[in-house]
């Protein structure tokens, strides 16, 4: 059952139109679609404002299509992170609507776009290097119904360029920023606004940042109260909690 359908049963079932034993089964009936290979959480749109996201990474392309169609069938929409061309391919053969986000590494396909909350959402970038996890945020935000302001390549070693945008990052209800080498960004950020600042860290940067996790542990240790701090590269988790704290704003 998708979000909408349940709306619709329940406010049936508010104007007599269908009995209580209708809404039961239909709240009862197993929120998983079982392909063999995956067990689809058809129910999550429901729970969680938004349907199960497809990790595509490890999956084959045939995989990825056929979960894919699972979801869209019951949410008319679906993002798929960390695509390789080869997927992207066979999932436009099948949906021939679906965007493939290139420098994202991510797939969407949306028939039924989320009307867009009024406050934006920053996604703020340290280096173009640290670009695609930068994007992967950006437009995980985007299909969730957030509108987005990018600001690309402002990081530290010219932190002039940030101050340009302070109006920008004061206008958005949360800021994400994506960071690699020693990850100092997100600190500056934070100690400049009011708003709640997410860290990102990216595995960018030479040999002793140990693939991000000089830039992990810097986020972790910031003096910059009320970071918080997501994995290495990890900019889908930083959007979907970011677009969960700006539902909250939304009247």
């Amino acid at each position: 059952m998708t979000t909408t359908e349940a709306i619709k049963l329940l406010e049936a079932f508010r104007a007599g139109k269908a009995t209580r034993d209708t809404v039961l089964q239909a709240f009862q009936a197993a929120p998983v679609a079982d392909l063999g290979f995956a067990k689809v959480d058809t129910h999550r749109g429901l729970r969680r404002g938004f349907p199960e996201v497809i990790f595509g990474a490890g999956k084959t392309p045939d995989q990825v299509v056929k979960i894919g169609a699972k979801v869209i069938e019951h949410e008319k929409r679906v993002l798929v992170t960390r695509v390789t061309p080869e997927h992207a391919r066979a999932f436009r053969r099948k949906f021939p609507k679906a965007v493939h986000h290139v420098l994202a590494r991510c797939l969407t396909f949306d028939l039924r776009p989320l009307p867009k909350r009024p406050r934006p959402i920053a996604v703020v970038c340290a280096g173009t290097s640290d670009l695609p996890v930068a994007e992967e945020a950006a437009v995980t935000a985007e299909i969730m119904g957030n509108r987005v302001e990018r600001v690309a390549d402002v990081g530290v070693a010219g932190v002039h360029r940030l101050f340009e945008k302070l109006e920008t990052l004061q206008r958005a209800n949360v800021i994400l920023v994506v960071a690699g080498m020693e990850g100092a960004l997100p600190s500056v950020v934070a100690g400049l606004v009011s708003k709640p600042v997410i860290a990102v860290p990216t595995s960018i940067g030479y040999g002793a940042s140990f693939g991000g996790l000089a830039a992990l542990l810097g986020m972790l240790n910031s003096c910059a109260s009320g970071m918080t701090v997501v994995n290495i590269d990890n900019g889908f988790g930083a959007a979907y909690a970011a677009s969960q704290m700006n539902a909250l704003a939304d009247p």
